[in-house]
């Protein structure tokens, strides 16, 4: 019988409460748990944007294949059509202004005053006369030609000639014409010649059908 009372005792000095403040100390090795946390929402988040990207780039790719092909089938033929095409584009533009000889001028004015104000620069305006000189031309003449055509060619600002001076004048983007009166034979000879000194546009101020008939055709 004094066994039994032993082995209780030995039981309680059996290191059994050692045990469990081990496994205790192992409780801190899972707390880098949260790991998972920052992980979960920027998953969400970051395909969100960039979602809406792939069918903007989607949309230019489809058309830019598809012209590939036609470009090059109507290419070959169409060579002489577009030296054709090149030749026309590079004949400036004729606009009308009605006005009579005694207006022709003022109306010359208001166009160049236009042309300023859409953004042309002044060196790319040429003014022809073919009567009465413009009052800036008979003021610059004082001083003389060189001075005068000087000025035409540092093209710094709207250059105005006589029509009989327009053989020497050199070619500008815009050319204005104001038939102001002179002879026939003058105004005849001034539009075929600044038509040729116009690059992109040529405007005459005058009498529309005395106009076309100078020029031989409806413009």
């Amino acid at each position: 019988m004094p066994l039994i009372p032993e082995e209780p005792q030995i039981h309680e000095s059996a290191q059994g409460p050692r045990v469990t403040p081990a496994s205790g100390r192992t409780t801190p090795t899972p707390r880098p748990v949260p790991g998972p946390r920052p992980a979960a929402p920027p998953r969400p988040g970051r395909p969100g944007p960039a979602r809406p990207t792939p069918p903007a780039q989607r949309t230019p790719r489809e058309p830019a294949v598809k012209p590939g092909p036609s470009a090059p089938a109507a290419s070959g033929p169409s060579a002489a059509a577009s030296a054709q095409a090149g030749a026309a584009a590079s004949v400036p533009q004729i606009q009308l202004i009605p006005a009579s000889a005694e207006g022709a001028l003022d109306a010359a004015e208001e166009a160049v005053d236009l042309l300023l104000d859409s953004g042309r620069a002044p060196g790319e305006v040429l003014v022809i006369t073919t009567g009465d000189p413009h009052p800036w031309a008979t003021h610059e003449l004082s001083f003389g030609e060189a001075s005068y055509w000087a000025q035409h060619d540092a093209g710094d600002d709207v250059f105005y000639a006589d029509a009989a001076a327009l053989g020497r004048a050199a070619s500008r983007p815009v050319v204005v014409v104001a038939i102001n009166g002179g002879s026939e034979e003058t105004a005849v000879g001034a539009l075929p010649t600044a038509l040729t000194r116009a690059g992109a546009l040529l405007i005459v101020c005058g009498d529309p059908q005395r106009i076309n008939a100078m020029l031989g055709a409806g413009v």
